[in-house]
């Protein structure tokens, strides 16, 4: 059994200027948030919720890209709302979130 629930990984992958990477869309103030959203919730530790860096998770064309484990569900997102909504509905409900899913 795994100790965290969910263990969310946040590409936070930079490169340089014109290529693309989850850098490029704040995924590093993202993560930030999401993080402090889920101890703001009292969701950490045993059981609960890990979010984590990542470097590049290879699929920078679907980016920014969250992965959540163990069921490996991969999603992107595009603001606040968007991780808001993986953490309400997946985090918290284990729904998953069907239109930020990343499918290719």
């Amino acid at each position: 059994m795994s100790y965290y629930k969910y263990h969310v990984f946040f590409c936070t992958n930079q490169r340089e200027p014109g290529v693309a990477c989850c850098g490029q869309y704040n995924a590093a103030e993202i993560r930030e948030y999401a993080k402090n959203k889920i101890k703001e919730l009292e969701l950490t530790g045993e059981g609960g919720v890990r979010i984590n860096t990542a470097g590049c998770l290879g699929r920078c064309e679907s980016g920014p890209v969250i992965v959540v484990y163990p069921q490996q569900v991969w999603y992107t997102y595009i603001d606040r709302q968007d991780v808001d909504e993986i953490i309400s509905e997946h985090l918290q409900n284990g729904r998953i979130v069907e239109r930020l899913l990343i499918t290719d």
